[in-house]
């Protein structure tokens, strides 16, 4: 056994928190997942640090939040040069790096993303599994390949087959990653699969395996629709509908289906790990970028909002051997601390920018896994663009301890508080009663100063007393 372990980083795109059997989800179909949760550490609390891709994906990859990181929106045209990627410093620290699927750190509209300095010595490039990139888009080449048309198949009744599908391509680039790597250096292979994204077009064979009459619902009530048109000029993708008029029970089966079949290509590679003796000296983490409403007060899809549905996430490590077995750990995390932990993983200095805190002392035992943070942060600057939310671009955070949480809708002078000890769903806003003024004054304050001392900008290297 090397002394530092192979990195197998799978993250999914848009995979809320509660998706997962061993987690308490009876109506998925997750086993592979679930083993993960069984002989690994889960940690049932963590946050995104943006409920949109390319922020959040920009601060998993620097640890740093996105306005410190000045790249807060979808879209874009650049990323800051001066930032280093994780996958960079890792690389440069003796890993062999590869990257399949999504990367979204910049705009891949109209253009295939450009490379950064990311240290990838593999790439296979899949923003998104329709064919509208005449170059540089690896699935769509290799389903033309084998002479098939993904356009025509995703727009069938059956849609993309399993086979042809792009979560089993990464799979198998997966498996061509694996089978260039050496015994004596470690590797990190980060796969960034596009589902549960929307449009939740699972392939027949997946979709057939969940009836939506069976399906729970949404969490949702008939004063959330009061609600959300207190918020109507605060960014989002949808309408807000209730869930019968959002048909969220079959948007629910198609995008558990869609999770079923992820949790089936994970097993082949953890098989193929296990078939070629590697599984001992891998760590693997799973996670994904944000997450979905799913028809939860009468929101579906992404934007400017922070209910839990759609800014907490699943992660989950397994190392067996190494770190903590069927512990599920409840303390407040954040993205960023996966940052810090692969780092201290790879045992790769850690640049003066990290925002993150190392889960390391709890995955091995030498402390308390209740607690980690004191708060959570999320922000939403300007994320989407108009052309999908019809918006004018909303500035907001949200700022989450374990009783409470604050959302300031900065530009719309609204704002939501919530007691999770007492509506953990998030339905009964107390912003404006009287009686929570003084706790939620206190909150502005501690959200104010987490904002200043976490994303304010000092300027270059002080190389001077004046």
């Amino acid at each position: 056994m090397t002394e530092r372990p192979n990195i197998l980083w799978y993250c999914t795109d848009q995979q809320r928190f509660d998706t997962i059997g061993a987690l308490g989800n009876e109506f998925v179909q997750t086993p592979t997942i679930d083993s993960l949760v069984n002989s690994g550490t889960a940690f049932t609390h963590a946050f995104c640090q943006s409920p949109i891709c390319t922020p959040s994906r920009s601060s998993l990859m620097t640890g740093m939040y996105p306005s410190r990181v000045h790249n807060t929106r979808n879209g874009n045209r650049s990323f800051p040069e001066s930032t280093p990627l994780i996958s960079k410093l890792i690389a440069d620290n003796g890993y062999s790096c590869g990257m399949i699927g999504k990367f979204h750190l910049q705009s891949s509209g109209h253009r295939t993303e450009p490379r950064l300095d990311d240290g990838f010595n593999f790439w296979k490039f899949s923003h998104a599994p329709r064919d509208d990139w005449p170059t540089g888009h690896d699935y769509a080449d290799w389903v033309r390949d084998q002479d098939a048309d993904l356009d025509q198949l995703r727009n069938s009744p059956d849609r993309v087959p399993p086979e042809l599908h792009q979560t089993k391509w990464a799979s198998d680039m997966a498996f061509e990653f694996l089978n260039q790597q050496t015994p004596t250096t470690p590797w990190l292979l980060n796969i960034n699969v596009y589902d549960p994204h929307p449009p939740f077009i699972p392939p027949r064979a997946y979709a057939d395996r969940f009836d939506p009459e069976q399906m729970p619902g949404p969490y949702f009530q008939d004063s959330d629709l009061d609600q959300q048109r207190l918020l109507s000029g605060v960014d989002f993708q949808d309408e807000v509908r209730s869930p019968e008029e959002h048909k969220a029970k079959q948007k629910q089966a198609d995008y558990y289906a869609m999770i079923a079949q992820i949790d089936d290509q994970l097993s082949r590679i953890l098989k193929q790990l296990e078939t070629t003796g590697q599984l001992e000296n891998t760590l693997v983490v799973f996670t994904s970028d944000h997450g979905e409403s799913l028809g939860d007060h009468g929101l579906m899809y992404k934007g400017c909002r922070f209910y839990e549905g759609l800014v907490r996430v699943p992660l989950i490590f397994s190392w067996p051997g190494q770190i903590q077995a069927g512990l599920q750990s409840h303390g407040l995390v954040e993205l960023l601390d996966l940052t810090a932990t692969l780092l201290d993983y790879t045992h790769t200095p850690t640049p003066s920018t990290l925002q993150g805190k190392s889960l390391r002392p709890i995955l091995e035992g030498s402390t308390p896994s209740d607690h980690h943070r004191d708060s959570v942060r999320c922000e939403y600057f300007e994320a989407l663009d108009p052309h999908f939310t019809h918006g004018t671009g909303s500035m907001a955070t949200m700022y989450r301890t374990e009783h409470y949480k604050l959302c300031v809708y900065h530009d719309q002078n609204l704002g939501e508080l919530y007691d999770l000890e007492a509506d953990p769903w998030e339905f009964r806003n107390l912003w404006d009663e009287s009686a929570h003024a003084e706790i939620k004054n206190r909150l502005i304050l501690e959200s104010f100063n987490s904002h200043v001392c976490l994303t304010t900008d000092v300027g270059s290297e002080r190389i001077a007393p004046m």
